[in-house]
């Protein structure tokens, strides 16, 4: 419910949420499952007994409830209609509903006929038939396609009849990144990326950075759609450096596209005193290949973090190092490795990285890389989720059509 007021919101719905207790725009205490009038009714329907206290209750509810619906176009009611929590509560949005005072969305995602677990909790005729019966003015939503076939079979209703609307996932809710990486996610479709390779490295030529945006290149050749991201400010000491970026960047300029942003160069400093080097880039017919974050500012180890979390493989193809931190970076966030086959990185990663000569063309690496994602479950289940399961997806593609 949080979720959907957040979604609803954001695209500009003028939302009421009302609850029984907790944060909500409206409080009406006794639609709470755990108000202590409502369980000594639930008690005495758990017997069989409909009370003078059930009827009196549903009467204040209907007048609490059109009060606080009257200037609703649609209500969102969770679990209410096929669930038998607070019968009270489901008798008078049933009455509301009936006299057309509201449409609804019910939102199914437990039936408590049919489920074992409330066996002893139903009994037959009114109110307990109000969940297992076809509701006028009111159309069915459940989270699941194996629960539609169980509502449908139920109510005794076409499943078509009955709209699938899954949960969803926010990925910066749920790694709880900093406000900048969200702001990185948002701007340059950090998730879109197919894969997603972090390359944390300062910008100085042992680092071979030509060599990881040759490698994209070639990944999209072959029918990907990735995006390389490469942490780490100019190298301090050697002015060269500012010629190097400006190599890498003329190399990944004719990486442009229409529809996605594939190289990233976030040049990610690793102290607060350091800046980002670049800015943003992009004409009027296409997005550029390489977004510079220099006007950002500096970015903490956190947000650093946050893109070991967001990523799908370290690339790492130095020509030379001393030792590659990284390279135990990657392995702490259980990363998938993609490097050079120079000694140190033997010496740290062993027989767990994917290792690749600096003599082999793009091409072969690339080659290797799009076989291992392929084949790789857990990479092929984030793109389903991705795809399929972020809240923003599911709002365009199943919520809003339901409001219209």
């Amino acid at each position: 419910m949080a979720a959907h007021t957040r979604l609803l919101r954001e695209h500009e719905y003028n939302v009421k949420l009302v609850a029984g207790r907790g944060d909500a725009d409206a409080l009406i205490p006794e639609i709470d499952s755990r108000h202590p009038r409502v369980e000594a009714i639930q008690r005495a329907l758990q017997r069989g007994n409909v009370t003078d206290d059930f009827h009196a209750l549903g009467g204040e509810l209907v007048r609490a409830l059109e009060a606080t619906l009257q200037d609703v176009d649609v209500c969102i009611a969770h679990n209410i209609v096929t669930l038998h929590k607070n019968l009270a509560l489901t008798a008078a949005l049933h009455q509301l509903v009936t006299q057309q005072r509201v449409k609804l969305l019910a939102w199914c995602h437990d039936f408590a006929w049919g489920d074992p677990v409330y066996a002893n909790d139903l009994h037959e005729g009114a109110p307990w038939d109000l969940l297992k019966r076809v509701w006028e003015n009111t159309r069915y939503v459940v989270v699941s396609e194996s629960r539609q076939r169980e509502l449908a079979r139920l109510l005794d209703l076409d499943a078509s009849n009955i709209a699938v609307v899954p949960p969803g996932i926010d990925a910066a809710e749920f790694f709880q990144v900093s406000a900048t990486t969200a702001r990185w996610m948002q701007q340059f479709h950090l998730l879109d990326a197919a894969p997603l390779l972090l390359l944390p490295a300062r910008v100085t030529r042992r680092k071979n950075i030509e060599l990881a945006i040759d490698i994209v290149r070639a990944l999209r050749e072959k029918g990907s759609a990735p995006k390389l991201v490469v942490m780490g400010p100019l190298g301090p000491h050697n002015p060269a450096n500012r010629a190097y970026l400006d190599e890498l960047k003329a190399r990944a300029s004719d990486l442009s596209f229409r529809a996605e942003r594939d190289v990233t160069i976030a040049e990610i400093s690793y102290s607060p005193a350091e800046r980002f080097l670049a800015s943003a880039a992009r004409n009027d017919n296409q997005e550029s290949s390489i977004v510079f974050l220099q006007e950002h500012g500096a970015v903490s180890d956190g947000a650093r973090r946050d893109l070991y979390a967001l990523a799908d493989a370290l690339l790492f193809p130095s020509a030379r190092e001393g030792f590659g931190i990284p390279i135990l970076e990657a392995g702490m966030a259980r990363l998938p490795i993609f490097c050079a086959d120079i000694p140190p990185f033997r010496e740290t990663a062993h027989a767990f990285a994917h290792y690749f000569a600096l003599d082999e063309s793009p091409a072969q690496i690339a080659d290797r890389i799009a076989q291992f994602f392929a084949r790789d479950a857990r990479y092929q289940l984030k793109r389903r989720v991705v795809t399929t399961y972020a809240w923003e997806t599911i709002f365009e593609e199943r919520i809003a059509p339901l409001l219209k």
